[in-house]
């Protein structure tokens, strides 16, 4: 069966070029075609359908915690753009601009949404009037454009799928709570539904988001050891609200400036489900992400019965809430066990003339490739579980791994010896001066990945840089 062998033979090996097993799955997969524009992709069906389902989940989320949703141009006049100063140079050299409509030259250049912060103030000015006025919790789904140099599927494109949350608060108080609210939703999406394991926490001046008064992360380790960014939230302040003037009359009917935030997932994280989970087959895919999530496989399909059986399970699981497609390709079956594994389905059905015979079929998990013999008329509850044990051990081990490659580093000569040898977390202390963190990024590639909320134990007295007093503990680490 040469054809079934160069299916798998395909990916490149994780352990032998991590990038290039990332690039033939995200092809080899299906998940996107490269585009005649540079820097942009084309997000194939099984692709699309895994963003249909965060984008799902993730918005039933927003809505129980009380955020509605709205659209914005995807235009930005360069006026408006330049009001707020720390916005526009964090922005200014991935900005896209349009100089023409039509034929003529426009007499304002607009540039292509890099982020919609700017319109949502525009808005906000006149929307705004008093308390009774807020807050408004608003977010779009859209796309965005960043004319990046260097670009990966999924990581980093000129244009990107993504949701922005754009709120507005009469007080600090309100704006704070509701920036780590929206994180603690990410993290709690990432962990219970993309089986991915975060680290929350605050990210360094150096690292915050241009125009924030503080910038909040969640922070994924992907298999290589290198962390992802997974998810941001942001503290405006009043900074935004005074650049563009969005103030509201309060009860005692003085005129007040509002406090705002922002956050934001994106496409970036398929890539990362990829790199926390798959291995040198394809994709392994949590279940409750997978656009399929069985795979009904019949074996001598030619046989009587075979086909009609396999149609009638995968009728039952239908009726039993699962996703679920049946192979009756004409592919010999050790082609279509390679494909569902290229593909990151998590359950695979197998029912042949052997099985009809007997009443039963065989599950094969994705993620270990156990088997199991169950009886057809157990299937739906046997599979349901299944289901549920494969999501939980993915996590599970996914966790075990991040664990695994967290390290402490009480002085430079350690932090260089481990973040030249073990890939992974570095934690270690820092004296707050941005001279260290831009001499560890210099030297070893290593940002500052976060300060984290549930982990401040002062490992040591100094900054793992300078040496001198330090009393921040920070996850260091190189990163996507």
């Amino acid at each position: 069966m040469p054809k079934e062998k160069k299916l798998v033979e395909a990916i490149t090996s994780m352990e032998e070029d991590f990038a290039q097993w990332y690039t033939d799955i995200v092809k080899k997969a299906e998940l996107i075609d490269y585009s005649s524009i540079k820097g942009c992709m084309i997000i194939k069906p099984d692709g699309y359908a895994i963003w249909e389902n965060i984008q799902a989940e993730l918005d039933r989320r927003f809505k129980e915690a009380g955020v509605e949703n709205v659209y914005m141009p995807m235009f930005i006049p360069e006026s408006l753009l330049n009001k707020e100063k720390d916005h526009v140079e964090g922005f200014a050299p991935e900005v896209a601009w349009v100089t023409h409509g039509g034929m003529n030259e426009l007499q304002e250049r607009l540039c292509v949404r890099p982020t919609s912060e700017t319109l949502f103030c525009d808005f906000y000015k006149n929307d705004i009037q008093s308390y009774r006025d807020l807050p408004k919790v608003y977010n779009q789904w859209c796309s965005v454009v960043r004319w990046e140099k260097e670009t990966r599927p999924f990581l980093r494109s000129r244009e990107f799928l993504w949701q922005e949350g754009h709120t507005a608060h009469a007080t600090a108080e309100e704006a704070e709570e509701r920036t780590v609210q929206m994180l603690n939703v990410y993290a709690d999406f990432c962990e219970e539904v993309l089986a991915m394991p975060v680290v929350r926490g605050k990210k360094t001046e150096k690292e915050k988001f241009a125009g924030a008064e503080a910038t909040y992360t969640i922070e994924a380790l992907m298999h290589d050891g290198k962390a992802l960014q997974s998810g941001t939230s942001h503290n405006f302040g009043d900074g935004f609200a005074k650049a563009f003037g969005i103030q509201y009359t309060d009860k005692e009917n003085k005129l007040q400036y509002v406090h705002q935030t922002s956050w934001g997932v994106t496409t970036r994280l398929i890539g990362a489900i990829i790199m926390v989970h798959g291995d040198d087959s394809g994709l392994v895919l949590p279940p409750k992400i997978a656009p399929a999530q069985v795979a009904v496989i019949p074996i001598q399909q030619h046989k009587e019965g075979v086909l009609e059986k396999a149609a009638e399970l995968a009728g039952r699981l239908k009726a039993a809430g699962v996703r679920v497609k049946v192979d009756d390709s004409e592919k010999s079956p050790g082609f279509k066990f390679a494909e569902q594994e290229m593909r990151g389905i998590p359950v695979r059905v197998e029912i042949g003339p052997k099985d009809l015979a007997e009443g039963q079929c065989v599950l094969v998990r994705r993620d270990t490739r156990e088997k199991q013999i169950v009886k057809l008329d157990a299937l739906e509850e046997a599979i349901v579980a299944l289901l549920d044990a494969v999501q939980a051990d993915l996590l599970e081990k996914a966790r075990a791994h991040r664990d695994q490659h967290i390290y402490d580093a009480h002085s430079y000569d350690e932090f260089r010896d481990i973040i030249q040898t073990k890939p992974g977390f570095i934690r270690g202390m820092w004296c707050g001066s941005q001279s260290c963190e831009d001499t560890l990024k210099e030297e070893f590639a290593a940002t500052a990945r976060c300060m984290p909320f549930g982990d401040q134990e002062e490992i040591s007295p100094v900054c793992v840089c300078c040496g001198k007093p330090a009393h921040k503990l920070v996850y260091w680490g190189k990163a996507y």
